[in-house]
C-alpha cells in the first residue's frame, strides 16, 4: 500500500514538473510578430496620447510596416551590423515623419519625449555593460 502512495506521488511530481518545462519553453522561444508587435506599440500610444480611432489605426498600420521592415532588415544576412544599423535608423526617421502627419503637436512632443527618454535609458544601459565588460578584462581589477 505504502508503494502504490510513493509511486502515486512520484507520478504526479514529474507530470507536474514535465507540465512546466513545456510551458516555459512555449514563453521563451515566443517571438513577436510584426502584427504583435505594431500592436502592443499602438496600443501603448493609445493610452499614452489618447488617440482618436482613426489616429489609433493609421498609427498601427505605421508600426506594422516599420515593423515588418525592420524583421526583414534582421533576416538580411547580406548587410554588414553598420549597414543594418542604417537601415534602423532610416526606419525610425520614416517613423518620426509619418507620425508627425498623423499626430497633434502637443501628440507628437509628448510621443517625441518619451521616444528621447528610452534612448537616453538606453544609451545608460549600453555604458554600463560597456563598463562591466571593461571590468572583466584582464588586468583591469
Amino acid at each position: 500500500m505504502k508503494n502504490k502512495i510513493w509511486l502515486i506521488i512520484i507520478l504526479l511530481a514529474a507530470t507536474g514538473l514535465s507540465v512546466q518545462a513545456q510551458d516555459t519553453t512555449r514563453t521563451r522561444g515566443h517571438r513577436w510578430d510584426a502584427a504583435g508587435k505594431a500592436d502592443k506599440m499602438s496600443d501603448k500610444l493609445y493610452r499614452e496620447l489618447d488617440l482618436s480611432k482613426d489616429q489609433r489605426k493609421a498609427i498601427y498600420d505605421i508600426n506594422e510596416d516599420i515593423a515588418r521592415k525592420r524583421d526583414a532588415a534582421k533576416k538580411d544576412s547580406s548587410l554588414s551590423p553598420r549597414q543594418r544599423m542604417q537601415v534602423f535608423q532610416q526606419l525610425d526617421a520614416d517613423r518620426n515623419r509619418r507620425f508627425r502627419e498623423v499626430l497633434s503637436t502637443s501628440q507628437y512632443k509628448k510621443w517625441n519625449d518619451w521616444e528621447l527618454m528610452k534612448k537616453g535609458d538606453m544609451e545608460k544601459k549600453m555604458d554600463r555593460k560597456q563598463e562591466k565588460k571593461e571590468a572583466r578584462k584582464p588586468g583591469h581589477g
